[in-house]
């Protein structure tokens, strides 16, 4: 009986981790007025009939706060890396030189700045409910532990247990969420 609450526990946490993961991935991407090669995964190119992360096909390096370049390791690369940039919702413009891509940043004007804030905001509140769902569906699960002859006692020390952990995981989006805004608003 105490394996299966442990395993409540750990399964809780498991996808609280989830949560917190897929919010650093997104906001990753999120463009804050300085160049982040990391703002282009998720984009792919077909490499010989293959989805293949832009990543895995070129060096993409920052060499300076606004710029991004990307240099394929195949010449022929470049117009499939250019149209998937395009084709991508970053909503940035690549200029190709005949060897390298780059993609220039302009600065985030006051009005863009403030719709970023309100989308990292709006995934930081996501990721909370998806932690706190996963409060839920262990402490219902706990609770089910205890009408199948778990000791009311050790429960609730489960339960506990719980709440610890999703307070952990909401403090993290907290800072993860902040540090974003002051990264965005920073001119």
């Amino acid at each position: 009986m105490e394996e299966e609450l442990q395993m409540s526990i750990e399964i809780a946490q498991e996808k609280m981790d989830k949560a917190v993961d897929h919010l650093i991935d997104e906001l990753a991407k999120m463009r804050a007025g300085k160049a982040n090669p990391s703002m282009l995964n998720g984009i792919t190119v077909e490499y010989y009939g293959v989805n293949t992360p832009l990543s895995q096909v070129s060096n993409i390096n920052t060499p300076d706060a606004r710029t991004i370049a990307i240099q394929p390791w195949e010449k022929g690369m470049i117009e499939p890396i250019e149209k998937a940039i395009l084709a991508s919702k970053l909503g940035i413009t690549p200029v190709n030189n005949g060897e390298i891509i780059r993609i220039v940043l302009p600065p985030l004007t006051e009005e863009r700045r403030k719709e970023l804030v309100k989308y990292v905001k709006s995934s930081g509140e996501n990721t909370k409910v998806s932690i706190r769902t996963a409060r839920k569906e262990a402490n219902d699960e706990l609770k089910n532990l205890q009408k199948d002859g778990a000791a009311e006692d050790i429960v609730k020390e489960a339960e506990d247990k719980v709440q610890e952990i999703t307070n952990k995981f909401s403090k993290k989006v907290d800072e993860l969420i902040e540090s974003k805004e002051n990264d965005i608003l920073t001119l």
